[in-house]
């Protein structure tokens, strides 16, 4: 995708704070983070998100991910790591190129998914459940 900042990285076009490489996918330190050592990985090959990305690049991506979690809780002493991965202007994505954002947490750093998700939590009745379950299955 020509206008891609994510593209425009994966070909060095752009640089990044390269934190691990592989033959599918690119990790790299978001310019702007959340918190210190938030991490992006994005496949080399350009995919809008969830819905297009093949599976062995998804695949590659989340073996990427345990990788790096586990280099980021050994060398910056994490209690605990959120990954976050959004897909289409409605669920917050705001580039249309599929990425994995890692959060690494530690207490007290401000970040309260559990708090938000709290707030956002519908309770819902056991038919609705059932009619949702029923449209959701894979056989």
């Amino acid at each position: 995708m020509e206008n891609c900042v994510f593209c425009k990285i994966v070909n060095k076009e752009i640089p990044c704070y390269k934190i691990y490489e592989d033959e599918l996918t690119l990790a790299f330190l978001d310019i702007n983070p959340i918190i210190a050592g938030h991490v992006l990985i994005v496949p080399k090959k350009h995919f809008e998100n969830i819905f297009d990305i093949e599976e062995d690049y998804l695949k590659a991506i989340i073996e990427a991910s345990k990788k790096i979690s586990l280099k980021i809780k050994e060398t910056l002493k994490i209690e605990g790591i959120n990954l976050y991965q959004a897909n289409g202007p409605i669920a917050g994505q705001t580039i249309f190129h599929f990425h994995l954002h890692l959060l690494p947490r530690t207490e007290g750093d401000g970040i309260d998914f559990i708090k938000w998700m709290g707030k956002m939590a519908k309770k819902m009745k056991a038919q609705e459940m059932e009619e949702i379950r029923n449209k959701l299955a894979i056989n």
